[in-house]
């Protein structure tokens, strides 16, 4: 079935629930990023397969909104489907709601699964549109699945223990600190909905979704007791055992009666709006009391503790190993021919799983060559599929799960002679990784009052990238994490000592090449600056890999940036050489040279 026959059926489905417009939006009822197969319903209504973007639906058009890191891929694979795609964050480009509002008229109504929409949005969504008397109808029964009849099932996987000596800290002081949190709100319940805060909570991994060791569930945690919904195939002895007297387990449907139950009682309820959906609420609507803020949880795993940390370093070492293996064997087998995006994406993850303690990748490879490196999160395909030749730039972005951190790095390498403007390209990229790389802040700032370093080398000469700078990191979770970020669209969140994020600054000629260089950070206090009066933060760098020599432009380097490059080298060559064999040392020496 077509795209454009998908949309029909869909229309058919909106007549008969007297609806003028329907919602998909990217999430699924936890609100996670990546999603499991059976979830891909935007994916499936619209055939644009990128991890974020929101489609509307009318009687008569259709739109896709997505950000700048999928303009170009979204223009491909929306062409000829009718759907039209709006660049998110152009000038001129409205908003999503405010499209609806302008499309329907007075009186006529706008449908969405309540699941797949979160509080805080579907509060947004009522208040613009009932300025115009168009109402929201939640429509529990999700029109999407009504029409994809091989929809995949859920995944029946086990759920495992994700070890105390791993994470550092055991269950019941978790509980402890997050009920410590609750009483001071005067919350007897804390509802959770995000799956990677359920994962966290009770030191669990699982395999539900692909690339984030989560598992599919729903918790509510009480002044005495906690609570885990989940699907009872999917309990082990050894996770009973795990969490015996600790926590009451639930079948996952049982969510919405237990709340009911709540509701009875009266308690004072934590809800986190931004990732609790609309239809957790219905049950709780004017019957509690509820305490709308971040859940606590989102905080307090950002800040690491020194078990993680030491986890994070020593599978950043591993990686680094691999990658080194990768790249050696990239510059050796790229002029024999035959290497593809696709088949050098194999090769790297062959690499990584060398390392007993992989459990799987962080997210989907991007391996991007020449052009496709300039779709910032392009994916190859078999229809998509290039060889990579002796020219031109190979943007390589990737990482694993590994049992003790999870992984993120971006290399970009020059296939043949690079060309001046790509090493000025590079090198101002490389020039914003150091400038935030070196950069000591007063304690109390967010990512977006930092980011200026990565930028302003590119901002000199006029260009800019349209992603954010960095992200957090979780241990052995998702590999992209809030609250805080370096990005402009940073919420104001003040970076704290223990956090990790990644450094990720780049470049994107379309048509032709993209740049990108990422290492992940940890935030430290500096002893150095601090004082009574004033803390001071810096960053540590726990990636290790070589950056491309042949890319770089010395000239326009300063002797700090200078130094600091070659004092990165030579921990790259202290720290991954011991994992390396005589050969690949040798290849490293040579790649890691002082400039």
């Amino acid at each position: 079935m077509e795209v454009k026959e998908r949309v029909q059926k869909l229309r058919g489905l909106m007549k008969e629930n007297k609806v003028e417009a329907y919602i998909i939006p990217s999430t699924d009822p936890h609100h996670s990023e990546y999603l499991p197969e059976c979830w891909k319903r935007r994916q499936f209504i619209s055939g644009f397969t990128g991890s974020a973007g929101d489609v509307v639906i009318t009687s008569e058009k259709g739109g896709l909104w997505t950000d700048a890191r999928y303009f170009l891929q979204a223009g491909d694979q929306l062409e000829g489907s009718g759907i039209e795609l709006f660049k998110m964050g152009m000038p001129e480009v409205p908003k999503l709601v405010d499209w609806i509002k302008n499309e329907l008229s007075e009186g006529q109504a706008v449908g969405v699964d309540p699941r797949v929409l979160s509080i805080e949005l579907a509060n947004s969504y009522k208040k613009v549109l009932s300025e115009k008397d168009i109402k929201i109808k939640f429509i529990e029964i999700n029109l999407v699945d009504e029409i994809w009849k091989d929809r995949p099932s859920p995944s029946d996987s086990h759920v495992r223990v994700h070890p105390s000596d791993v994470s550092g800290e055991k269950v019941e002081d978790k509980l402890r600190r997050i009920r410590e949190k609750m009483e001071a709100k005067d919350c007897s319940a804390h509802v959770l909905c995000a799956l990677d805060t359920i994962a966290w909570t009770f030191d669990l991994r699982g395999d539900d979704i692909d690339f984030n060791p989560i598992f599919i569930s729903y918790a509510v945690i009480t002044e005495d007791e906690a609570h885990l919904f989940i699907d009872e195939v999917k309990i082990t002895e050894e996770v009973r055992a795990h969490l015996e007297g600790l926590v009451k387990f639930h079948p996952y449907d049982a969510i919405s009666s237990f709340l009911g139950t709540i509701a009875e009682k009266g308690e004072r309820v934590w809800i986190d709006p931004k990732t609790t959906n609309k239809w957790m609420m219905l049950p709780l609507e004017k019957k509690v009391k509820t305490h709308m803020e971040r859940s606590p949880i989102t905080d307090i795993k950002s800040v690491k503790n020194e078990i993680e940390l030491e986890g994070f370093r020593n599978c950043h070492i591993k990686d680094g190993a691999a990658m080194v293996k990768f790249l050696k064997w990239l510059e050796e087998n790229v002029p024999e021919g035959g290497v593809t995006e696709i088949s050098a994406s194999d090769r790297l993850g062959s690499y990584r799983k060398e390392s007993e303690d992989l459990v799987g990748l962080s997210f989907t490879t991007i391996s991007g060559y020449a052009d496709h490196g300039a779709i910032i999160h392009y994916d190859p395909t078999p229809e998509t599929d290039v060889e990579l030749r002796t020219e031109g730039i190979y943007l390589v972005d990737s990482g694993g799960q590994y049992i003790n951190g999870t992984t993120d790095i971006t290399r970009t390498i020059a296939l043949g002679e690079p060309t001046d403007e790509q090493k000025e390209m590079y090198t101002r990229v490389l020039k914003g990784h150091i400038g935030l790389s070196m950069l000591k802040f007063p304690r109390g700032f967010s990512g977006r009052q930092i980011e200026l370093p990565a930028r302003k080398a590119l901002w000199d000469v006029g260009k800019n990238y349209g992603h954010g700078t960095g992200h957090g990191v979780g241990h052995h979770l998702n590999v992209h994490e809030g609250p805080m970020g370096i990005t402009p669209r940073d919420i104001g969140v003040p970076l704290l000592p223990g956090n990790v994020l990644s450094n990720e600054p780049g470049y994107y000629k379309a048509g032709e090449y993209g740049i990108r260089i990422e290492n992940l950070i940890v935030v430290h206090r500096d002893e150095e600056l601090s004082s009574e009066d004033m803390e001071f933060l810096c960053f540590e760098n726990i990636t290790f890999c070589p950056m491309d020599l042949k890319l770089i432009k010395k000239d326009i380097m300063t002797e700090d940036e200078i130094e600091w490059l070659n004092d990165y080298h030579e921990e790259v060559r202290t720290k991954l050489s011991p994992l390396l064999d005589d050969d690949l040392k040798r290849w490293l020496m040579e790649h890691t040279k002082a400039i």
